[in-house]
């Protein structure tokens, strides 16, 4: 183990303070409980391990942590530490079949000593170092996996091998059948021996250690003088036959010794063979050795796996049944090569005497596709320190490999030793191979000769240089093409870039707006006439004032030092509505950015309607027939009026459409004029975009005198309201009683407050207003100091608003309160000192 690992471990293991103590030893032998155990050594380090070989850094951190220069004695304090071989206490667990973590020693106040934290944290270095080994090594996670250990059984309902030795405990199924049959099966004895009974006179026939070839002969010849058919004789032909078979296996008892994972002694089938028992003991160790297992029988070497050869061949040579009392001994491991980078196994191998650097690659799976073949660097240790050998491919048969080398694979570089690139205007852009494309016209032929719009007058190749500069060349291919300039030879990561003339234009268009189908913007194309774009639009609407086509077009090189210049020009059509090729009579050919507009015909409207309701002959929707068409004529078209209509309640209800910018006025008029110091409250309704609105109209007057100021014009969704003679009118507010009362022709204004209890303390009497029946208001006016109130119609409402007053803060009413107190303070002054003037 290199001391800079353990040197790493230990202060590793300072720092962390694990706790990982030697434990109880596997054979018993213990100190008496209580008794403390002495320091066996200079520190709290192992006694194999020499403070003073360790590293100065080293050792001072352990001076340091432990108080005491190296070679002192320390009191560890332990109680009960028995160690093993291992240096792992006995209730440490087991992972991977190493023993992690034990008992924490302590001294008789329950305290660590400096002492056994540095030795623990040593030992966990080294259980750390161990399991890494572990991970690394090939082969070891086959055989460690715990889930794994039950699948490798032998196959207990195999056919009985000839080959196999009886042994005591072994069940044999001894038939036998012809001229005479019998069943003799039976348990080998333990002393070997097998019974014939049955009056048979044979007695017991000792077959312990035969095969079962041997033991089927050793029977027939036991029995063959009781049973003559047997065999052929001169009695006659063999007519009598027996078979031996195995029918329940004994178990055997093998030892498992050296550099395992689980060493000890294991019950397994007569059927087993080495390598089951070797999954039994979780394979070699981290110090065990895969290519030299050893399987002894009778105080002899009977046979030696290599490991290696089932591991990778699949093979399983040397792979005996086993018998009772074989063991298996794993030797230490030969030579470990560690081998990493772009291959398929990154593992420790362990590599017998003479095996080359070629083999290793042959345990490692080979390169990976993207390694580095032309060269494997290797690091040795010699004597001294370490060094790096660089081995190229004639040399990988013959350079052996040593313990501890470290081989690394590199990777190709990224990059392409012969690659060049084509892009732009050609039919095949992409990379191609410098070997076959060597100049640029044999390029461009590989990539299926230039598109139609590639533009030729100047191709650029963006060049790598050698110091990895970026280098910019242009060349007019046209030229190269002709002959007239020669050919541009290429070299590696070469880019070449032929542009587009589509690439080098703006993307010009057209764009037909108005009354045609599909508004659009549309790619201009060559030779694209008027009645092309007007196709590709949808066609015109009914509603295009074909007469009127404009086309507006840019003008490109006006003088800026005129002071009226043109900025586009006006061309006007009158486009036929066929849109054939036989009526294209102007054949007018547009130009790029031309605007197309169809504009709407002057007196092109869409059908109308209004709705008279009410008390008319005959209520319902009617056409608006002319622009100018009004109130009266809607009348007349409904047949007249009714003798039951009440022309002073009739309304125009219209839906007020609001755009946006008009409604968002409006909402800040109505913000601007609210007043929240004012003592009365105006309930303001919401603006919204689109509602419903009464306008009051005066129908009496329309209907006297058609077609007058009062006679409004119509507009689409209009509805005309004519009830019938209303007889109430409704009292609304602050009054005692609002309700609806019955009208009386003479009553006034006081006396229909009056039928509802009359006003409240809180009433505006000179802010009441009443709604006429057809949506007009009339308020109440003032006349010195008295209120003059509206007249009341049938059907109308009276409102009468509510007082409001905001309460008063403290403050306001305190200054309110000293503001009088100084205004009676400076009369009653003014009347002291007119009363002394008048006095004199």
């Amino acid at each position: 183990m290199p001391a800079l690992v353990l040197a790493g471990g230990l202060l590793s293991g300072l720092t962390s303070m694990a706790q990982v103590t030697p434990g109880t030893t596997s054979s018993g032998a213990s100190p008496s409980s209580g008794a403390t155990a002495p320091a066996s050594g200079n520190t709290g380090l192992p006694a194999n391990i020499n403070p003073n070989s360790l590293p100065p850094a080293v050792r001072q951190q352990i001076q340091r942590a432990g108080g005491q220069a190296p070679g002192t004695n320390v009191n560890t304090g332990r109680t009960n530490a028995q160690t093993t071989n291992n240096g792992v206490g006995q209730d440490a667990r087991t992972v991977d079949g190493i023993q992690q973590g034990a008992n924490t020693p302590a001294d008789t106040n329950g305290v660590q000593t400096q002492k056994d934290q540095i030795e623990n944290g040593y030992e966990a270095a080294r259980i750390r170092e161990r399991n890494e080994i572990r991970r690394k090594l090939f082969g070891s996670a086959l055989f460690s996996d715990p889930a794994m250990a039950t699948t490798f059984q032998p196959n207990m309902s195999m056919a009985t091998p000839r080959n196999y030795i009886v042994g005591p405990g072994d069940q044999l199924n001894i038939q036998l059948y012809g001229y005479s049959e019998a069943d003799f099966t039976q348990k080998v004895s333990p002393e070997g021996y097998v019974y014939f009974r049955q009056s048979t006179g044979i007695g017991p026939v000792f077959i312990s250690g035969l095969s079962i070839e041997q033991a089927k002969a050793r029977i027939v010849s036991r029995l063959s003088s009781k049973f003559v058919g047997l065999k052929a004789s001169s009695y006659g032909p063999q007519n009598t036959f027996l078979e031996v078979s195995l029918g329940s296996i004994r178990s055997i008892r093998v030892t498992v010794t050296g550099d395992a994972v689980r060493p000890g002694t294991y019950s397994l089938s007569s059927l087993s063979t080495v390598m089951n028992a070797i999954y039994q003991a979780g394979g070699p160790s981290e110090l065990g050795s895969f290519r030299r297992v050893q399987l002894i029988r009778n105080n002899r070497v009977a046979a030696t796996l290599d490991l290696y050869d089932y591991l990778l061949n699949g093979t399983q040579r040397n792979d005996l049944r086993l018998q009772d009392n074989d063991n298996i001994r794993f030797e230490p491991y030969i030579e470990r090569v560690e081998i990493q980078g772009t291959v398929k196994r990154n593992n420790i191998f362990e590599m017998l005497p003479n095996e080359s650097l070629d083999r290793l690659l042959f345990y490692a799976g080979g390169f990976a596709a993207n390694a580095y073949k032309g060269r494997v660097k290797v690091q040795r240790l010699t004597d001294r320190e370490r060094k790096v050998i660089d081995v190229t491919p004639t040399e990988f048969k013959t350079f052996e490999m040593q313990d501890g080398d470290l081989v690394t694979v590199e990777q190709l570089l990224d990059r392409f030793e012969n690659q060049v690139t084509i892009e732009g205007a050609v039919f095949r852009p992409g990379q191609y191979s410098l070997d076959d494309n060597k100049t640029l016209k044999q390029l461009i032929a590989s990539a299926e000769n230039l598109k139609g719009d590639a533009f030729t007058g100047r191709v650029t190749i963006i060049r790598t240089r050698e110091d990895l500069a970026i280098e910019n060349i242009t060349v007019n291919l046209a030229n190269i093409l002709t002959g007239a300039d020669p050919d541009v030879t290429l070299q590696r990561e070469d880019q070449i870039i032929i542009p587009s003339r589509f690439d080098l234009a703006e993307q010009a268009n057209v764009t037909v707006q108005g009354e045609v189908n599909k508004p659009a913007e549309m790619p201009f194309m060559a030779n694209m006439t008027l009645d092309d774009a007007l196709v590709r639009a949808g066609g015109l609407k009914e509603s295009a004032a074909a007469s009127q086509v404009e086309v507006v077009r840019r003008k490109k090189d006006v003088d800026p030092k005129s002071a009226s210049a043109a900025v586009a020009d006006v061309f006007r059509f009158n486009v036929n509505r066929d849109l054939t090729i036989a009526n294209d009579q102007n054949r007018f050919v547009l130009e790029p950015y031309d605007q197309i507009i169809i504009r709407r015909s002057p007196n092109y409207l869409v059908q109308t309607y209004a709705n008279v309701e009410g008390e008319v002959i005959q209520p319902g929707s009617y056409a608006i027939l002319r622009k100018d068409q009004k109130i009266s004529d809607m009348v007349q078209l409904a047949g007249g009026l009714t003798p039951q209509a009440y022309v002073e309640g009739a309304t125009l209800v219209r839906q007020v459409r609001l755009s946006p910018d008009e409604l968002a006025r409006q909402r800040q008029s109505i913000q601007e004029l609210s007043d929240t110091d004012r003592k009365s409250v105006v309930q303001v309704q919401a603006p919204s975009a689109e509602r419903p609105e009464s306008i009051g109209i005066n129908l009496k007057r329309i209907m006297d005198r058609p077609g007058s100021s009062e006679d409004i014009l119509i507009q689409e969704g209009d509805i005309l309201r004519i009830p019938k003679l209303l007889e109430t009118v409704r009292i609304d507010g602050e009054v005692l009683l609002p309700n609806t009362v019955k009208y009386r022709p003479g009553q006034t204004f006081q006396d229909y407050i009056a039928n509802a209890g009359g006003f409240t303390e809180r009433s505006q009497r000179k802010r009441a207003f009443i709604v006429y029946a057809n949506g007009s208001v009339d308020r109440t006016r003032r006349f010195m100091f008295f209120n003059v109130y509206p007249r009341v119609e049938p059907g109308s409402e009276v409102v009468v608003p509510r007082k409001t007053s905001n309460p008063l803060t403290p403050q306001q009413l305190l200054s309110t309160t000293a503001g009088t107190i100084s205004s009676l303070l400076s009369v009653i002054g003014l009347v002291i000192a007119l009363s002394a003037t008048v006095n004199r």
